[in-house]
């Protein structure tokens, strides 16, 4: 386990290994349960700079063709015209503008989130999980992160209103990252 002290020796280009990482969301639904749901194809890269990690910067790129709610009738929605238009706008993107240390394990990342075409910014706060070296002499970082956004902020606007009052939907998405990168040499 690498500590705080020594952050400087994690510096350098990692990948995101999405055998072990985890792009998830959570949103409310029927204003009574919430549905979670994941990607399952995904690259990402980090540089971590451990000396100034100010410096550090991520990237992502997401198919959406591959959610994955656990229920394929909802997938299909959801890739459809009503929300994400997968044939028009296969892929969301993150790209960093910036980032912060928080003290102790904690950090910010801020950066541009597209999705449907739009552009808005997004902050994720992240907690340092670790670092190590795994059996197959990988050197692997961790992070956990979340952040909320509003999906109407990007267009993603179609709803159901129901019958009791409250809509379908939640306007509220919250998203979850657990990330483990691989160093590359």
């Amino acid at each position: 386990m690498t500590t705080a002290t020594d952050l400087a020796t994690l510096t350098g280009e990692y990948t995101l290994d999405p055998a072990h990482t985890t792009i998830g969301f959570t949103a409310r639904h029927a204003m009574v349960t919430n549905v979670k749901g994941k990607f399952l194809d995904f690259s990402g890269t980090l540089h971590l700079d451990g000396t100034d990690p100010t410096r550090s910067t991520a990237s992502l790129d997401i198919t959406m063709d591959s959610i994955d709610t656990g229920s394929a009738d909802r997938d299909g929605h959801l890739k459809s015209s009503d929300f994400f238009r997968t044939d028009e706008f296969p892929t969301m993107t993150f790209r960093s503008t910036e980032a912060e240390a928080l003290g102790g394990e904690d950090y910010r990342i801020t950066g541009d989130l597209t999705i449907l075409g739009t552009t808005r910014p997004l902050t994720i706060d992240l907690e340092f999980s670790g670092a190590a070296k795994d059996p197959f002499g990988n050197e692997r970082v961790g992070f956990e992160g979340k952040a909320e956004i509003k999906r109407s902020e990007w267009g993603l606007t179609w709803n159901a209103a129901l019958e009791t009052g409250g809509v379908l939907v939640s306007d509220k998405i919250r998203l979850n990252f657990d990330i483990s990168a691989i160093k590359q040499a």
